[in-house]
């Protein structure tokens, strides 16, 4: 099992994007699936979220499980199959074990992948 996988269980991963204008990096903690080598996030504030806008413009991003970094390679989820698995992932992990209902998150946020280079 490699660290990536061991990882899967984490209750949040640390996403870094490179400012869109500034520059700088930009670290959100967020929730997340994982499939093989690619994480999905729901981005619940869209396409107008600063972490997408700025995946958006440089798609080198790279993300924290544990304690472990790996880079990747952030995009918008387009796929009708990926994004109906990206959904699933992320409400079979988090639904269980939230007091409130995800089920609107689940179908109205943004599903974002992140490709991992190992």
């Amino acid at each position: 099992m490699s660290a990536l996988d061991a990882a899967a269980d984490e209750s949040f991963c640390y996403v870094t994007t490179k400012g869109r204008v500034t520059g700088k990096p930009h670290t959100i903690e967020i929730w997340f699936g994982l499939s093989g080598r690619t994480l999905y996030i729901l981005s619940g504030g869209r396409d107008k979220s600063d972490w997408v806008k700025n995946g958006m413009k440089q798609a080198d991003v790279s993300v924290r499980l544990a304690d472990v970094a790996y880079e990747g390679q952030m995009r918008i989820v387009v796929d009708g199959d990926e994004d109906a698995q990206a959904r699933r992932l992320l409400l079979e992990k988090y639904a269980p074990g939230y007091s409130g209902s995800l089920s609107e998150w689940g179908k109205s946020a943004l599903p974002v992948a992140i490709d991992v280079i190992e």
